[in-house]
């Protein structure tokens, strides 16, 4: 209901300044999305945006808005603003309702767009807004709206497809089902059924034109750089490519809780301890002094990779701080599931093993032992411990 309430007042007041604000000669050629005038307007919002300067961001957006009130642009821009909000922690649903009230803004007005004055750039903010809004229904696990919204967003890519010559920002849709299409039925065996009612994808010719739009567009550049870094890391283990783009990231958007760790995780992964202390050490000051995006998931990350530099150290006390802080800030994002709290665990048992400490290692694996399955590894470690420490 309170989603609802904010659209009907938000294209209320588009409707009442749209007849002053509407171009008295639009035609299919007009464009905000390629306009360089709008674009230097929107730079510094998107810069603020995407370095977690969110109110700053907004004042902006809102003076786009006061400008440009027929188009869907500055609501769909004021939806991706809640977006990054809610990307450090997807367990928190606070943005929720704000964000789905700004994309549903856009989707009214994108369709007006669409029907009676463009309807390329229409189609564009239709599939774009459609797809957000279907990726946190996805992580809600609401997945008939997810598919609902996922397959309008498909309808309006189609319209889109062929016409990136009149902006980069349109070849971003196109790049994203490229790859999907052919990653999903690989890893996803059981939606191979689904997938045949889509075109064919290529996953090489998908990751080349998310390149082309990190390079070449505006709006939609930094969304084309988080995606590369995603899956040149987690899906194709490209951790050269995607520790370029998350450096680049990080250096360019400090601000950017997301960006800061996940740059953390490649230097992690990639053992590159030296560069790894500061980085995580200024995430935990971060979240010590309460800047936006920086809660307990990041600090989950941060103190694991320090417990983890320490033990190999062999810095046990240094260790043991931070597997505690690891664990501490897992409990409090709710995430006692997850590997990272797993572990700081099971290296917090090995460690009170390793030094003698046998009722500190009991008390971890028993620990160990309640959060994981009896199939996990993890488990049969704690099972054969524990017979141990019996003896002992």
């Amino acid at each position: 209901m309170k989603r609802i309430i904010i659209v009907v007042l938000l294209v209320g007041l588009c409707r009442v300044s749209s007849a002053q604000l509407l171009p008295p000669e639009i035609d299919s050629t007009y464009s905000l999305l390629s306009n360089a005038y709008v674009q230097m307007e929107a730079t510094q919002a998107i810069n603020d945006m995407y370095n977690f300067r969110f109110e700053r961001s907004l004042r902006h957006f809102n003076y786009l808005k006061k400008q440009y009130g027929w188009h869907p642009l500055p609501y769909f821009m004021m939806g991706l603003n809640y977006w990054w909000r809610i990307v450090p922690n997807f367990r928190n649903e606070t943005f929720d309702d704000t964000f789905y009230a700004y994309m549903d803004t856009a989707i009214v007005l994108a369709q007006r767009l669409h029907d009676e004055h463009n309807p390329v750039e229409g189609a564009f903010f239709l599939s774009a807004a459609y797809a957000f809004k279907g990726r946190l229904y996805s992580e809600r696990h609401d997945w008939g709206r997810a598919a609902a919204a996922g397959k309008n967003a498909m309808n309006y890519l189609e319209e889109c497809r062929g016409q990136e010559d009149l902006s980069p920002e349109l070849l971003f849709g196109d790049a994203l089902f490229n790859y999907y299409a052919e990653w999903i039925p690989e890893n996803y065996p059981l939606l191979k059924p689904i997938m045949l009612m889509f075109p064919d994808g290529d996953k090489e010719l998908g990751i080349q034109q998310l390149k082309e739009v990190a390079r070449n567009a505006f709006y939609t550049r930094t969304e084309a750089q988080y995606f590369l870094m995603r899956i040149t890391a987690l899906e194709e283990q490209d951790v050269e490519t995607a520790m370029q783009v998350a450096e680049y990231l990080h250096r360019t958007f400090p601000g950017n809780a997301y960006f800061h760790r996940f740059y953390a995780r490649l230097l992690y992964t990639s053992a590159r301890y030296r560069e790894l202390v500061p980085v995580c050490e200024s995430i935990l000051e971060a979240l010590e002094n309460g800047e936006e995006g920086y809660e307990a998931n990041s600090g989950r990350y941060a103190a694991f990779f320090l417990g983890h530099v320490y033990r190999i150290r062999r810095d046990y006390d240094q260790a043991i701080k931070y597997y505690e802080m690891a664990k501490s800030f897992g409990e409090e994002a709710e995430a006692t599931d997850m590997g990272y709290y797993i572990y700081s665990v099971v290296h917090l048992a090995r460690i009170a093993n390793l030094t003698e400490n046998y009722e500190d290692a009991t008390t971890y694996y028993e620990q160990v032992k309640d959060i994981t399955k009896r199939r996990d590894d993890a488990n049969k470690e704690a099972r054969e411990q524990l017979k141990k420490l019996k003896k002992l």
